[in-house]
């Protein structure tokens, strides 16, 4: 009988060199002959089988499980000879009918009214703060890295992003900020070193980031006024910031809640105040997660277009001021952390096993893969409830940045975490 997978791929595989080796041992060469070979081996059948009927979870899954394995190349490099196929990619109505029904259950349950909004942060930052120590930068900023001047090193681009969020973010000493999604804690000790006499609150809902947040705040003498919280921003009530900024937390708020998460943005957001909300985003609406990330990575995530992203914000009375795109620095930040970590593997495996280090390779690849060749992107979008809390032009954005450099050169080295 005719292999279902070997049908699928060589429909979809017309460029590059792929070398499928089969369940049953035979092997086939796919592909025009261009570029480096990669070569895959199915284990057994029933991986075989099993990925030529959702390959968009199973693929992962296999290899995860050491049952589709990599003979020559590396992951990233299967993905990406697939994706650069994707104009021949074939649809049937099995495959159609899989992804209506993701779509349908993840609009279902981004609309839910059950909160399970920690549990869903705390299937991934709740991992081991030794885990993230193995790829992140100095100051663990787990968010998309900004890469100018190109070709700066991993360290120096985290520090340029949180300089241009900064300077985006218009801050003055003694202002109240809130960070909705602080992570661990970096952006917040940045901001109330360079702003002397800042008030800074900062909100998680993962446990593991609140503990290392306020250990690293306690010892750069911060505390007084850098304070964490752990609270879910749905409920925060009668207080007021002059600046609001959210890193990366935006795909976590799912596509039922964007009018909820941005009328609490204007409840919480003083009259003359500035909001930075920097947010993965995609060219167009998808409706759904991939299967995988969804199930194993980033459950209730959902990456939203700027379409989807601005109506809700407006309905909430506020002020769109400024968008910015980022396209590839997030494809360069996820390379950097993909390499550091499969350079750590030994490290990786004795925390968790082989199949958590495939399976965080595999997020971590496809990701990659997803900006290089999805057109995914950074969106970073200004807010603000009247049009005079800005300046009319973009000036001032460099010249603020030039003296966050000046902040930098004097700022006290980021002590190095220890477990």
């Amino acid at each position: 009988m005719a292999s279902a997978l070997f049908s699928l791929v060589t429909k979809l595989v017309r460029k590059g060199s792929l070398k499928l080796t089969l369940a049953s041992g035979e092997t086939h060469m796919i592909g025009d002959g261009s570029g480096e070979m990669v070569a895959i081996r199915l284990a057994d059948q029933q991986a075989e089988d099993a990925i030529a009927r959702d390959p968009t979870l199973k693929l992962g899954e296999m290899y995860m499980e050491g049952r589709f394995i990599l003979e020559q190349g590396d992951i990233y490099e299967f993905l990406s000879l697939v994706k650069q196929n994707t104009t021949n990619e074939i649809f049937d109505l099995r495959m159609a009918a899989l992804l209506m029904g993701r779509i349908v259950w993840q609009q279902l349950k981004s609309r839910s009214p059950i909160n399970r909004n920690k549990y869903n942060v705390a299937h991934h930052y709740d991992l081991s703060a030794k885990l993230f120590d193995l790829f992140l930068d100095d100051d663990w900023q787990y968010s998309c890295a900004y890469f100018v001047p190109p070709g700066i090193s991993l360290d120096e681009a985290q520090v340029a992003k949180k300089r241009h969020i900064a300077a985006k973010l218009l801050v003055e000493p003694g202002q109240r900020v809130l960070e909705i999604g602080s992570g661990w804690g970096g952006m917040g000790m940045y901001l109330a070193e360079a702003n002397p006499g800042l008030d800074f609150t900062g909100i998680t809902l993962s446990e593991e980031q609140l503990k290392v947040s306020r250990e690293r705040a306690a010892k750069r003498g911060l505390s007084d006024r850098v304070r964490f919280e752990l609270q879910d921003y749905r409920y925060m009530a009668g207080r007021k910031f002059d600046r609001i900024v959210s890193v990366g937390m935006f795909e976590h708020v799912g596509i039922g809640a964007y009018r909820r998460f941005f009328k609490k943005v204007s409840e919480l957001l003083d009259d003359n105040g500035v909001m930075v909300l920097h947010s993965i985003a995609r060219p167009k609406p998808s409706f759904a997660t991939n299967a995988f990330i969804e199930k194993y990575i980033f459950p209730g995530g959902y990456i939203p277009s700027v379409g989807e992203t601005l109506p809700p914000l407006e309905k909430a009375g506020l002020l769109v001021k400024d968008v910015e795109i980022l396209p590839m620095h997030y494809a360069h930040t996820l390379r950097h952390w993909r390499q550091r970590f499969v350079a750590r593997k030994a490290e990786a495996v004795a925390l968790y096993d082989e199949n958590f280090f495939r399976m965080w390779e595999f997020y971590l690849a496809g990701s990659e893969m997803g900006f290089r060749w999805d057109e995914l992107f950074i969106m970073q979008i200004q807010i603000a409830k009247n049009q005079f809390a800005v300046p009319d032009n973009r000036n001032y954005i460099g010249e603020r940045e030039a003296k966050l450099r000046e902040f930098e050169a004097t700022r006290a080295p980021l002590e190095k975490i220890v477990f």
